[in-house]
């Protein structure tokens, strides 16, 4: 096989890594700060239903492998300094307080900056940006309401109930919805990836069309999970203790809102990002106790890394695209 179509597929994959620390361990976060199971058990479950999630379609793998960027208009030079963007910031992140970046949108930035150094404007598709768009306001208001609807709804059912009662319901409860949300994650982040991995075999001439095998679904997902059980526990720690106190209960609330979100948006094809979804959720369960129980502090950190993903990842790739370009020549 050609030694850069080698090299891109390794990026790609290194990047999946990278995701497993930064952004699959959103999908555990609150049923391992909650108490309900146990980091290890905790990944062992998020593995299995990423794997699953990732499985039930490819709309999501579409979008990204042939809905952002004209796939005859770019390269495997394209491909690889995207990736390169995406793992300089999400371990940069991940390092400097364990601070969730969206890897949805380190992608689609990494990928436009590379494509616009490689092909100019034509090589950027405005039907898969109009799914980003709503894939954002799926992710944030529906997210943030989400959670507060289900939260006020759920303690308006079990205002009655004695709280050791309701821990113990819920700790049952949330086995399900940490499942379901896992099974989400992997619907729509996990076959992100896939669909990057699945356009350099394109790209590579291994494949004539764009398709999504078996095999790198499998690959993906398990280089997903190595990364979470590596490294995962940094985010797990911002999303499920340092933003807002808590209990099985919210963490069912927020799973479930999370989860239905991400789900409706994989069915349609939109690539939202987890990250943002989970958190906006938390929040919302946060604020239904009262506005200062989420601690706004941790929260602009957060919503400060989404906004610089865009300009940071895009503009590496630019750079590392033009790089690459002046020292290769045209691929």
């Amino acid at each position: 096989m050609d030694p850069l179509l080698l090299l891109v597929l390794g990026l790609v994959l290194a990047a999946e890594f990278v995701n497993g620390w930064t952004d699959a361990p959103n999908s555990i976060a609150t049923v391992v700060s909650t108490r309900v199971l146990s980091p290890g058990k905790a990944l062992m479950l998020a593995t299995v239903f990423n794997i699953l999630g990732a499985m039930s379609g490819t709309a999501v793998a579409a979008t990204i492998g042939k809905g952002i960027i004209v796939p005859e208009a770019v390269n495997l030079v394209t491909v690889g300094a995207a990736m390169v963007g995406i793992i300089a910031w999400s371990t940069f992140a991940y390092f400097a307080g364990g601070i969730p970046t969206s890897e949805s949108h380190a992608l689609i930035a990494g990928l436009t900056g590379a494509g616009l150094a490689t092909a100019g404007p034509s090589a950027l598709q405005l039907s898969g940006w109009s799914k980003v768009g709503m894939g954002l306001l799926f992710s944030t208001f529906l997210g943030f309401g989400g959670g507060l609807l289900i939260t006020a709804i759920v303690y308006r059912l079990f205002r009655r109930a004695a709280p050791s009662s309701v821990r113990k319901i819920f700790g049952k409860a949330q086995l399900f919805s940490a499942a379901f949300m896992a099974f989400g994650h992997g619907s729509n982040d996990g076959q992100k990836f896939i669909g990057v991995f699945s356009l350099v075999l394109l790209l590579g001439g291994v494949h004539s069309t764009f398709h999504v095998p078996m095999w790198v679904i499998l690959l993906c997902a398990c280089v997903m999970g190595v990364g979470t059980s590596i490294g995962g526990w940094r985010v797990i720690k911002t999303l499920g203790l340092r933003l807002t106190k808590l209990e099985p209960v919210d963490g069912f609330c927020a799973e479930t809102s999370a989860a239905v979100t991400i789900e409706l948006a994989s069915r349609l094809g939109i690539p939202l990002s987890t990250t943002h979804t989970i958190s906006t959720t938390i929040m919302g369960v946060g604020a239904t106790r009262r506005f200062s129980a989420v601690r706004w502090g941790v929260t602009r950190n957060i919503i400060l890394a989404w906004v610089l993903t865009f300009p940071i990842c895009g503009g590496i790739a630019w750079g590392t695209t033009k790089l690459a370009l002046a020292l290769l020549g045209p691929q």
